[in-house]
């Protein structure tokens, strides 16, 4: 048998152009303030078939990126838990499916009286266009401070419902479809019983199968099953639906929406965002690789008049909507300005048309342009809406919201331990809210069964903290456990959150001169303060009054400052061991 031959040069050369092609366009644009999908946009135009000619066969490329897309629907799945559904129902499911509805149709009306194309084709190009880019206006937003405002908030509620119009948007072009009937597809009143069963199908093994094997991995430690068992959790449930002949993206959303109030859904978000970025950063790239340049300027004035008629429809539309549910007229149009570009999801429904034929792909470039073009402004509609907005850049919500009731919490705790439950407890008495992680299994069943949420994940790592809401949190208390947890893990944390302020439990004198030079807020030894509570109690049941106790309370933290600092400055726990005492400073009578 001969040995399997090398990877071809071919393979190995196209992967490092289209990386590194996506690398210098993203990180340019992102200098630029542009967002890095109209970067990845850009580049595959510039190194596609119509550009420098670099990659010949962008179809390749397009085929992987499309799990990206999968991928992208399983994490919004995973973002549909109930309390926080709840919470923004009004916004999500009032303003949101308006904007989509009145917008998609109003946009869907400009194509058909004003352009030849007929009414289905219409409908399959003007609802994508309703859809915004996500992917920019949520980084500006938090990068702006602006997330946990009112306004952030309800951004968020819209963006977030017209990333669940995705699936209804895939079905309502295939109801449209002119693409002759595949002959093994089932006949439609029996897609209708498979889509129902695989649904009903999915969430039970989510219960049944899915979490136990998420539980058990949990037990084991073995962090990297996770990121198998989540890739194989979503391609499974895509390839049934698939299977069936039924929406991929559909299996996907279903598979995070099954996931969305497990315990272990920030570490799933944490180990699949990465594939997640990759992959859509290929689909993106592949899309610009198969924009029809010749097309687009041939018609550079539809192009940019059909942009500027999507942002002017798309304002307006949300400026009346944001009217119609009592915001004031400033912040209203800094809404609608905000949201009035062309989403990427848009690449996706136009994909989704042509294969439809109900477009021919000369549209498909020619609108994937009006889309690209309208991305591009949103660096300063965004900073035209900050001069509309009302309300400062930074500021918070009145109210904060019990862990009950939002995702997003003040505090974050890291260790659910005897420690962590104390910590827990005095914050939410205070109505702080809180999000919990801790690694043990065990433990976090326990704490459901007493009604607290506890979700699985190491909370030393950036990138979960990240998914757990950190870069928005003002507290994050480690009460880990041991001594661990040291310098080298802590600085990136400090650095990577510096709003946060950190609080961390120590194990001994040794652990904190460990942590000496890391800028935390503060740390606590383990039985510090209980042994001077009991030193306190001892002094008391021989026979000391209770300024003594006060004065030996205050000469003792003193002593162990002064030997602390000593012990900081020459690096060496044996430092200053002349401070402790060995023999009593004094003799003092029995019983008194």
């Amino acid at each position: 048998m001969s040995a399997p031959g090398p990877v071809t040069g071919d393979l190995l050369a196209d992967g490092f152009i289209l990386l590194g092609a996506g690398l210098v366009s993203v990180l340019l644009f992102r200098k630029l303030g542009l967002g890095a999908v109209l970067g990845y946009l850009v580049a595959g135009a510039a190194i596609g078939p119509q550009g420098l000619r670099l990659i010949t066969a962008p179809e390749s490329a397009a085929a992987v990126g499309e799990i990206g897309i999968v991928l992208l629907l399983f994490l919004v799945g995973l973002e549909l838990n109930p309390a926080r559904l709840w919470q923004l129902r009004r916004d999500i499911f009032g303003l949101g499916l308006l904007q989509v509805v009145l917008a998609g149709l109003a946009l869907a009306g400009v194509i058909y009286f004003f352009t030849p194309f007929s009414s289905a084709a219409a409908l399959a190009l003007g609802l994508p266009l309703a859809l915004s880019s996500t992917a920019q206006v949520l980084p500006l937003l938090r990068s702006a401070g602006r997330m946990n405002t009112p306004f952030g908030e309800r951004a968020f509620s819209v963006l977030l419902f017209q990333d669940l119009s995705i699936v209804p948007l895939i079905t309502v072009i295939a109801a449209l479809s002119r693409a002759p009937a595949d002959p093994a597809a089932p006949p439609g009143w029996l897609m209708a019983v498979y889509t129902v069963a695989a649904v009903a199908g999915l969430v039970l093994a989510g219960r049944f199968v899915i979490s136990p094997i998420f539980r058990l991995i949990g037990r084991l430690g073995e962090r990297e099953m996770f990121v198998t068992a989540g890739l194989v959790t979503v391609l499974a449930s895509a390839a049934l639906m698939e299977t069936l002949h039924l929406s991929t993206a559909l299996g996907a959303f279903v598979a995070g929406v099954m996931l969305a109030d497990s315990p272990y859904r920030h570490e799933l978000e944490a180990d699949v965002e990465p594939f997640r970025s990759i992959l859509l950063g290929l689909f993106f790239l592949s899309v610009g690789m198969m924009l029809d340049l010749h097309t687009v300027a041939m018609r550079p004035a539809f192009v940019f008049g059909m942009a500027a008629v999507l942002i002017i429809v798309k304002t307006a539309v949300l400026f009346g909507l944001c009217r119609l549910f009592g915001m004031a007229n400033r912040p209203a149009l800094a809404m609608g300005l905000l949201l009035s570009q062309g989403g990427e999801f848009g690449f996706v429904l136009f994909t989704q048309a042509q294969e439809a034929l109900l477009i021919l792909p000369g549209a498909a470039s020619l609108f994937g342009a009006i889309v690209t073009l309208s991305m591009a402004t949103t660096p300063f509609l965004m900073t035209l809406s900050r001069r509309f907005g009302g309300e400062a850049a930074g500021a918070r919500l009145i109210h904060v919201p019990g862990p009950e009731e939002a995702e997003q919490s003040s505090a974050i705790i890291v260790g659910y331990g005897r420690f962590g439950q104390t910590v827990a407890q005095m914050l939410l008495a205070q109505g702080v809210s809180i999000t919990v992680v801790d690694t043990d299994v065990e433990m976090i069943e326990t704490a459901a069964g007493f009604g607290m949420k506890v979700w699985y994940g190491d909370g030393t790592r950036i990138d979960l903290l990240r998914q757990a809401g950190a870069e928005e949190a003002e507290l994050i208390a480690f009460c880990i456990d041991g001594e661990g947890l040291g310098g080298a893990q802590l600085e990136p944390i400090a650095a990577a959150f510096p709003d946060a302020r950190l609080l961390v439990r120590v194990f001994d004198r040794r652990h904190m001169l460990r942590i000496a030079g890391v800028p935390i807020a503060g740390c606590v030894r383990e039985v510090f303060e209980s042994a001077v509570a009991m030193g306190k109690q001892a002094l008391t049941l021989v026979g000391a009054d209770a300024d003594e106790v006060v004065t030996a309370e205050a000469d003792y933290r003193r002593r162990d400052d002064e030997r602390f600092a000593l012990q900081r400055e020459h690096n060496d726990v044996a430092a200053a061991r002349d401070m402790i005492l060995t023999e009593p400073e004094f003799r003092r009578p029995r019983g008194t």
